[in-house]
């Protein structure tokens, strides 16, 4: 019954109009002051401020003129190798000899260039456009070393980032990361099949594809005269330079961004 008298005598009050109402109390206000400063440091942090990004990509190293797979022209079985894996070869050179219908015919390099793969050997049987070997095109073991890297899902990656490639054979912790710039950037994304061609390797281009299509990333990789290896590393180097073909990871900085240009359209 109390509460009720209460309420009822508040029913018949005047309302308080002519009191002024506190937003906060006075023990709030510095929170209140330092909820102020935090954003208005954070709006002037998001339109002049930047924040740098980096996108990883799969690749390889290469002599940067590509290769090609070679193909049998002829069905028939393997009687003899003339060549192995890393020899440079003429174009027009003999690299197998095959015992067809006709007689022994050998197949022979359609270019000039290294072999990278050699998965036909002795006794194999072939069929016409069967792939005996797989070729990079290549004048000399000391011709300069790229990186091809491959974005997939749409990466846009411009030309002069920088670039930090992990390389397969070479321990990072101990000698460092491969540094380069990306030289050029592809107009068109290329298949699995365009990959493995220009590579001259069906697994690596299987590997750089994963998803169908992929754009290639060429990156330039920097010189040291003072390194073993001939390039620049983060940590000196291995004492050794590193075979093409070789898969690496390369880490792309990307150019900064105003942290309000992620709100805008």
């Amino acid at each position: 019954m109390e509460f009720r008298q209460k309420a009822l005598a508040r029913l018949r009050s005047p309302e308080e109009l002519d009191l002024p109402v506190r937003l906060a109390r006075p023990q709030g206000l510095p929170a209140l002051a330092v909820a102020l400063v935090v954003l208005a440091a954070a709006a002037v942090w998001a339109v002049g401020g930047s924040v740098a990004s980096r996108t990883t990509l799969p690749g390889a190293l290469t002599r940067g003129r590509g290769g090609y797979v070679l193909q049998s022209p002829l069905a028939g079985q393997v009687v003899d190798v003339r060549a192995r894996v890393g020899d440079l070869l003429a174009a027009g050179a003999p690299l197998l000899d095959v015992r067809t219908a006709q007689g022994t015919q050998a197949v022979r390099m359609v270019a000039g260039g290294r072999l990278t793969a050699l998965p036909a050997g002795i006794g194999t049987v072939v069929a016409a456009g069967t792939q005996v070997a797989g070729v990079e095109l290549a004048t000399s073991p000391d011709d300069p070393l790229e990186a091809v890297l491959y974005a997939t899902g749409g990466a846009a990656v411009p030309v002069g980032s920088r670039v930090e490639l992990t390389v397969e054979s070479v321990p990072a912790e101990r000698y460092g990361v491969l540094r380069g710039t990306v030289a050029a950037v592809g107009r068109e994304p290329q298949s699995a099949a365009q990959i493995a061609g220009f590579l001259g390797d069906t697994r690596l281009g299987a590997a750089l594809a994963p998803h169908g299509t992929a754009v290639a990333v060429t990156v330039r990789l920097d010189r040291a005269a003072g390194s073993a290896s001939g390039y620049r590393w983060s940590r000196g180097g291995p004492p050794f330079r590193p075979a093409s073909l070789t898969p690496v990871s390369g880490s792309v900085l990307l150019p900064a961004q105003r942290p309000v240009d992620w709100l805008l359209p």
